[in-house]
């Protein structure tokens, strides 16, 4: 199913919003907008505000970047430490390139999109040729664990990872619309950033279904997807020390059992999506709009469009729900695109 034009849905209410939907990708972003209301209300009243991250608190090498809340700014931009391994696109070898003619010549042949075990089973879900590659290598190799810090510098990497996936995209642009013709462009670039933007928000959350390359290990013990979540165990382990007992938080976001904090991870990701928005809209073409309207139109009632680099006019305000739609179902709507 190629991009369609952004029919707006607006006015009904209940099961007739879903049954107004006209296609699976309005369906889905109405579902996830009604989960993630009721998440955001009961995440702030367990947080208090205590998740919420600050770029302008965030270390680099040891450097606070104080001046700044924009993830668009000079003065983030400049300090990202992205040489090396901290480079969240790969090593920017040839052979990394991410959309280069071998790579889908592989996911073709190679048929990439499902992987099977001997036993029958499915090792991880069928990702779509956008998701094999995402830019959050920078993530796997966080160092400050300060716990003081800790959810300032993770917004920081988050940010670096959907900025640096939302660049590649934008050179996949042209190669999608050649595909698709019948696309229309100003829909389309948002959808493919509303997409990477939720795969980012389940690897945050452990919720994501992708188990990468098993057979390439980190030191012999870790392929790259346990080390990035072993990763960030560590990192919202550092975040729920830094917690207070004052509101009840740190009770509820304990982990005793396997040190996951799945809890503490969605109400994270819940307190900071905005400024990870922000981050992966930073270069998106002025008249790129997003397919779904619903943005505030000013009365209320929803119903406006974000059509100025994905962005709702005037408001920080996060135009996508796809984060709040189970990752699975959101790949079956992009593999009809594949």
């Amino acid at each position: 199913m190629a991009p369609q034009g952004g029919r707006q849905v607006g006015g009904s209410s209940g099961e007739d919003k879903y049954k107004d939907a006209p296609d699976a990708k309005h369906l889905l972003d109405i579902i996830g907008k009604d989960v993630h209301d009721k998440v955001k209300e009961e995440a702030e009243k367990r947080s208090n505000g205590d998740l919420k991250g600050s770029l302008s608190l965030a270390k680099v090498s040891g450097v606070e970047l104080a001046g700044t809340l924009d993830p668009c700014s000079s003065d983030y931009t400049t300090h990202f430490d992205a040489s090396g391994k901290r480079y969240p696109c790969g090593n920017g070898s040839a052979s990394e390139k991410r959309f280069s003619k071998e790579r889908v010549d592989e996911y073709d042949n190679k048929k990439m999109k499902c992987s099977y075990g001997s036993n029958g089973k499915n090792e991880g879900a069928c990702a779509p040729f956008r998701r094999l590659h995402l830019c959050d290598k920078n993530m796997e190799n966080i160092s400050d664990y300060d716990s003081s810090k800790a959810k300032h510098n993770l917004l920081l990497d988050v940010c670096m990872a959907a900025n640096y996936e939302a660049q590649s995209l934008i050179n996949y642009r042209e190669q999608y619309e050649v595909q698709y013709p019948s696309s229309v462009s100003t829909f389309t670039m948002c959808t493919m950033l509303a997409r990477s933007f939720a795969d980012i928000g389940d690897i945050v959350r452990g919720k994501d279904l992708y188990l990468g390359n098993k057979k390439k290990k980190q030191n012999g013990k870790e392929t790259e997807r346990e080390k990035l979540e072993n990763n960030l165990k560590t990192i919202f382990g550092k975040i729920y020390e830094g917690l207070t007992t004052a509101n009840g938080a740190k009770e509820y976001y304990q982990d005793k059992n396997g040190g996951n904090f799945f809890k503490l991870r969605e109400d994270w990701w819940t307190a900071n999506r905005e400024t990870v928005w922000k981050a992966i809209t930073c270069d998106a073409p002025g008249d790129a709009s997003y397919f779904h309207a619903t943005c505030d139109s000013g009365d209320g009632r929803g119903g406006a469009q974000a059509n100025h680099k994905c962005r709702c006019d005037g408001a920080n305000v996060v135009p996508t729900y796809f984060d709040y739609v189970p990752q699975f179902l959101r790949w079956f709507e992009e593999w009809a695109e594949d």
